[in-house]
């Protein structure tokens, strides 16, 4: 007896080659009916014999394709109505649902293998198939389909229709379909002369690499700065005209073996950068590498080509390895445009690669980390956006503004959560219109109306001012009870846990900067357990762009005016002694003094002591700089106190001082500082979870970003019988406070409800 099946797929089933994966699947198992793409994901109608359909169901989760994601799948039995094949149908828009927008994917090896044999399309930059090519960037509008993409202006030739159109061809229905007769083309200007021919164009651009020239070049999401990585003078003029005096540059190599030969690499990270997401990867340092790629650091960027014209550079290219930064200013937003990208970039780069078609999305390389094993994101963009988060609850209608650096937003669509592209500082103003923009364009992608804002606590962040200005219901959320909230989305908790949250800066309910929090908290509210002691911070903001600000006043907490007033020109010998002495004063008298439980400002504060780093060029620079000294091997700890309420670290102040004047190496100093505040940490959360009887750790904030603090910690509370969860998804960073801000509000409107 033929049976008949409807089957609903939801998830990332669009822009992946779904369909012809679902037609040879259907043909495979002698199945007819017809698939097609809506608005709410694909449909399918099968008939044929129960058990082929029962096969076909299962091979359906087994076989997709690499890219896709079932979040769902459904099966109705409907009555047979006699099909005598299977089809592909037109896609249809059947209401104000949404379903998933692929990613960019990188190019695939099949594409790259026809990108020497295929005569329409040797040597062709811009070649992809329903595998792989960009998605995100190019699309205006869903359904994901040509005319609502970038592509639309570029009119199929007979050859891209013929494939484009026939279902058992890799490129049935790739959107972005293209060849060298009817697809978009590179160009170059150089002092002026544009090169259009792509042959001449590559070989320019390469001898200009080689020989120490910078150039903008676009990219997926948008415009890079690149200069050969290898030569420390073309890296130090790069730096110089970006105005980025010291913060790390990506670096993208030929292959994984050149990867291999200068950097440390495990299996998992290995697997990492040759995923189709190709994000850059953090890797430790083996050989050495010119100074001004990393200052100082003992990690590097690394990202692998994942474009077809990065894998052509790399054959004419002698180099092995090239700097491939974001085409922008200091921290303006990347560059999408090649006009402004030629105006903006005109002092910076010597020569410009563009291409004619447009990048409606902007997004930026994606940045992680593995450790434990796991991929931790540091920066979710190019490869990860736009796919959602998936929610326990309902949140359909939720606007999250997000923070006020590395910001994020995020939007609420049924129980989904759809995360912004790293949007960046917003006291940029570059970048809030950036916000502002992406915004808008997410608004229409996906069909969202916002009915309720939620907002940071803090009034003067420009994100909680948009939010006051969208006139909408508005949620306020404390900044670190978002962070862990943040982490439990992520993973689907909704009930009581404890959570820690370590970071720079977030306003508390008191009035004051937290930053090193205990919480016990579930999705609707938070309890203060123990945070590190309050310690004034001299100057306000003003310490984060300059750490030996917190290093005086730990030191005066720890050894009193008269003391710290000794040791000056022992351990601040780079700082003016005016400078120290109105510090003193306003220590002192306690004249812009703020109170901070920030674990950020501690080890702004120790790296300035141990003297690796007393001013920060960039966000974040002295704790980086910190983790990158520590001695490995080293485990020793220095003293602390857990009191009633909050965690003392001045015992230990005060013998990092003595092993500084004894002249015991910073790399140990480093080493122990790290392992004390693991220590602590672990000591504390292990107390109040054997009087609150919670088992359930979560782990959230900026410093969860220390490779050591990280693997530690969370190994340690799990050797003692916890159950530890940490950020894979979303950054552990302000990234991730929207999705923290979203789950609360949600929940928060899902009690009132039900009340």
């Amino acid at each position: 007896m033929k049976e008949a099946r409807e089957i609903w797929i939801k998830g990332l089933v669009q822009g992946v080659g779904f369909r012809p994966f679902i037609y040879k699947l259907a043909l495979r198992h002698g199945l007819n009916g017809h698939v097609e793409n809506n608005n709410l994901g694909v449909r399918i109608v099968v008939e044929g014999l129960e058990e082929n359909i029962k096969a076909f169901v299962q091979n359906i989760q087994k076989e997709a394709p690499l890219a896709s994601s079932i979040e769902s799948l459904n099966e109705i039995d409907i009555p047979a109505n006699g099909f005598s094949d299977f089809k592909i149908t037109p896609s249809r828009s059947l209401s104000g649902e949404i379903t998933e927008v692929s990613p960019d994917i990188a190019v695939c090896d099949d594409c790259l293998r026809d990108m020497k044999v295929q005569s329409h399309r040797i040597d062709y930059p811009f070649i992809n198939c329903t595998n792989c090519g960009p998605r995100f960037t190019i699309t205006r509008a869903l359904p994901y389909d040509r005319p609502m993409t970038t592509m639309a202006s570029f009119k199929m030739c007979g050859q891209c229709n013929k494939e484009y159109s026939d279902v058992l061809d890799r490129r049935f229905h790739a959107q972005p379909i293209a060849c060298d007769t009817c697809g978009p083309h590179y160009f170059m200007w150089d002092g002026g002369k544009e090169i259009a021919d792509f042959g001449p164009l590559r070989d320019k651009t390469a001898h200009l690499l080689d020989t120490g020239k910078i150039l903008a070049i676009k990219g997926m999401g948008g415009f890079h700065l690149a200069c050969n990585a290898l030569d420390e003078q073309a890296v130090s003029r790069l730096r110089r005209k970006k105005n980025r005096e010291a913060k790390p540059l990506a670096v993208m190599f030929r292959d994984l073996e050149q990867v291999k030969k200068y950097l440390h690499i495990s299996e998992a990270e290995e697997s990492l950068l040759q995923s189709w997401r190709k994000p850059i990867v953090l890797l430790k340092q083996k050989l050495e590498l010119p100074l001004s790629l990393s200052r100082g650091l003992d990690t590097l960027g690394v990202v692998l080509p994942y474009m077809p014209f990065h894998y052509l550079l790399f054959e004419k290219l002698k180099t092995p390895a090239i700097v491939l930064t974001s085409g922008n200013l200091s921290d303006e937003p990347v560059l999408i445009s090649d006009e402004e990208a030629r105006k903006q970039l005109a002092g910076v780069a010597d020569a410009f690669v563009g291409y004619n078609r447009e990048i409606y999305n902007r997004a930026d390389d994606s940045v992680a980390m593995v450790v434990n094993g796991k991929t931790r994101l540091i920066r979710r963009s190019r490869g990860y956006i736009p796919s959602p988060i998936r929610l326990e609850f309902d949140a359909e209608g939720i606007f999250a503004t997000g923070a006020e650096l590395v910001n994020c937003f995020a939007m609420g669509k049924g129980k989904q959560a759809l995360m912004s592209q790293h949007i960046g500082d917003l006291k940029n103003p570059g970048t809030l219109s950036f916000y502002k923009e992406s915004f808008e364009r997410f608004k229409g992608l996906f069909r969202f109306s916002p009915r309720q804002v939620v907002a940071d606590l803090h009034p003067d962040y420009l994100s909680t001012r948009f939010a006051e200005d969208l006139k909408l219901p508005l949620v306020q959320v404390q900044h670190h009870h978002a962070h862990i909230a943040s982490c439990m989305a992520e993973h689907g908790l909704d009930e009581k846990v404890i959570g820690i949250s370590l970071d720079g800066t977030g306003l508390g309910t008191d009035g004051k900067i937290w930053g090193g929090e205990i919480l016990i908290c579930n999705l609707n509210t938070f309890e203060r357990l123990s945070h590190l002691e309050y310690i004034p911070q001299p100057g306000g903001d003003l310490v984060t762009h300059e750490p030996w600000r917190m290093a005086v006043s730990y030191l005066v907490q720890s050894l009193g005016i008269n003391e710290t007033q000794k040791l000056y020109p022992d351990l601040f010998p780079g700082t003016s002694q005016a400078a120290f002495e109105t510090v003193m004063m306003m220590l002192d008298k306690k004249l812009n003094c703020p109170e901070t439980s920030s674990m950020g400002r501690l080890f702004d504060a120790v790296a300035a002591l141990t003297g690796i780093c007393q001013f920060s060029s960039y966000h974040a620079e002295a704790p980086m700089r910190l983790e990158s000294t520590v001695t490995e091997g080293v485990f020793g700890v220095y003293p602390f106190k857990i009191r009633e309420g909050d965690i003392s670290v001045i015992p230990m102040l005060q013998e990092i001082v003595k092993d500084k004047l004894s002249g015991i190496p910073v790399g140990i100093i480093a080493a122990k500082f790290h392992h004390t505040v693991v220590k602590m940490v672990v000591k504390a959360v292990h107390q109040i979870s054997r009087h609150s009887g919670l088992k359930k750790i979560v782990l959230s904030g900026g410093s969860f970003q220390n490779r050591i603090l990280l693997e530690n910690i969370e190994n340690q509370l799990v050797e003692k019988g916890l159950r530890v969860f940490a950020h894979e998804k979303v950054p552990s960073n302000d990234a991730g406070i929207a999705l923290g801000q979203l789950a609360i509000a949600a929940k928060r409107s899902e009690n009132r409800k039900s009340e």
